[in-house]
């Protein structure tokens, strides 16, 4: 097994980071053209608040809104892929300090990732 270089590790791990933000760009990009194409000669309403669809506001309801290719859905889910995009990036480090037998490393990594899976979980709630 070829040992991880800090500069490996970094290509690496830079890669992804510019990967999933160009990825979560381009499905909010198609959501947002699916949803002029389909809403744009709307007429808004501003009198009444309209917060997000109660389908919307979970994982599982973007995901089903997404599959049906509506932009609502699109761009949500193009948002959670770049939520996503860091956490992958810190669970990817710890895979890799682990692979090194990094104790240190390991432990303050799976702090971190302990930290924002926290604040996601009670962001959530």
């Amino acid at each position: 097994m070829r040992t991880w270089t800090d500069e490996r590790l970094e290509y690496m791990l830079g890669t992804l980071l510019r990967a999933g933000v160009v990825l979560a760009a381009t499905v909010v990009l198609i959501g947002g053209g699916l949803y002029l194409a389909r809403h744009g000669g709307e007429v808004p309403s501003y009198h009444v608040f309209q917060g997000e669809p109660a389908d919307l506001r979970s994982v599982s309801g973007i995901l089903a809104e997404a599959s049906t290719l509506r932009g609502r859905g699109l761009i949500q889910f193009g948002l959670v892929l770049l939520i996503a995009t860091p956490v992958a990036r810190v669970v990817v480090s710890a895979a890799i300090f682990a692979l090194e037998r990094d104790r240190r490393y390991v432990g303050i990594t799976l702090l971190v990732l302990g930290v924002l899976v926290y604040s996601l979980a009670v962001g959530y709630v």
